[in-house]
């Protein structure tokens, strides 16, 4: 069998012509000559097959997978090697260069291709949202029978601020748009429920407390018929804090843990811990804060007693030892509540109070 082109019959052929004939107007690559690419000018996402993808890569970044995916190269070629490489950007056009290396049948094949990239910035979904103030839930944080202290609105902004900078990284719209303070307390606006959600659970697992959510319906999505609404949280810190002193059904105890679960006390009469879920947290009664506890002396130490110094008349007073008792010196200075005329030491809170 001959080559029609070039006559000769001892060449491989491809197709009904040799390969040397073949690959005179042969090309392994293909990609066009201009390509667009549309990119959010605020988080560098990019338009791709119908969605936005990709988002806070640079642009240079950006770039080279768009290279990467308007190139196409022959199913016949083996061992390919493809050099991408940006000469110079022009405004928004990136004049690029695709250097190409690949076998065909044993022979090594190169080409070279100039290729522009043109960047037409246009603003996401997401980043359209969060520039007209779109969010989705507040968290109205109060205190409940009580002001909220600074040192909570200080550890609140704080896990807020983690939080939502962890989520930021899989949420676009995992942001705090507006933060008031008010007379009763803080409502934080957050763009996206989902990551409102993970700042509430964030928010109770140290303070506790309790929460109500009230949906507000704020328009109908014209295309879908879908309602969209918007979550009013109210997050209501505890009258409690730890190192008050509260009653709870038949014990008095003081609160030596909070979290979103439930309230962990220790019985100031026996030292024995009870706790309690925020099911039943109306029958809660504060009886001391812990800003009022009393402080006194013990002045004397024995198997069966412990005497501390009065502190309402500085006489002495004592109190039956108890096992937990046991670690208290002469000298000490130790708290002490007094409950139906009896004082009662307290042990000391190893938990940060804030």
């Amino acid at each position: 069998m001959f080559c029609p082109e070039c006559g000769s019959s001892d060449k491989e052929m491809i197709g009904n012509i040799c390969i040397d004939c073949f690959l005179k107007n042969y090309q392994f690559l293909k990609i066009p000559e201009n390509i667009k690419i549309t990119v959010c000018k605020h988080c560098n996402a990019k338009y791709y097959q119908g969605k936005w993808i990709d988002e806070d890569i640079p642009e240079e970044e950006i770039i080279y997978r768009t290279l990467e995916d308007n190139i196409e190269i022959d199913d016949m070629i083996e061992d390919e090697i493809i050099d991408l490489e940006i000469v110079q950007m022009r405004g928004t056009i990136a004049e690029c260069t695709i250097d190409a290396i690949g076998e065909f049948k044993g022979r090594e094949l190169r080409e070279h291709y100039n290729t522009n990239v043109q960047i037409k910035n246009s603003t996401c979904p997401t980043c359209s949202k969060r520039n007209s103030g779109y969010y989705e839930i507040v968290i109205q944080l109060r205190a409940d029978e009580r002001e909220l202290k600074p040192e909570e609105i200080q550890k609140a902004d704080e896990i807020i601020y983690n939080v939502l900078n962890k989520q930021f990284k899989k949420d676009k719209l995992a942001y705090l748009h507006e933060r008031a303070v008010l007379k009763e307390g803080i409502d934080y606006y957050i763009g996206s429920y989902k990551s409102g959600k993970k700042v509430l659970n964030g928010l109770k697992n140290h303070f506790g407390g309790t929460s109500k959510e009230s949906p507000r319906l704020i328009s109908e999505d014209k295309s879908t018929g879908k309602r969209l609404y918007r979550i009013w949280v109210s997050l209501r810190l505890p009258k409690f804090q730890i190192g008050d002193i509260i009653e709870f059904e038949d014990k008095i105890g003081q609160i030596i843990d909070i979290n979103a679960d439930k309230t962990l006390a220790s019985n100031i009469k026996t030292c024995e811990k009870f706790s309690f879920s925020w099911a039943k947290y109306d029958n809660v009664k504060v009886i001391e804060k812990r800003e009022d506890i009393q402080k006194t002396s013990v002045i004397s130490k024995s198997p069966s007693n412990l005497e501390i110094l009065n502190p309402d008349d500085y006489s002495a007073y004592d109190i039956d030892m108890l096992e937990e008792y046991r670690d208290f010196n002469i000298g000490d200075e130790i708290e002490v509540v007094k409950v139906d005329e009896i004082f009662y030491p307290l042990l000391t809170i190893k938990k940060k109070l804030n």
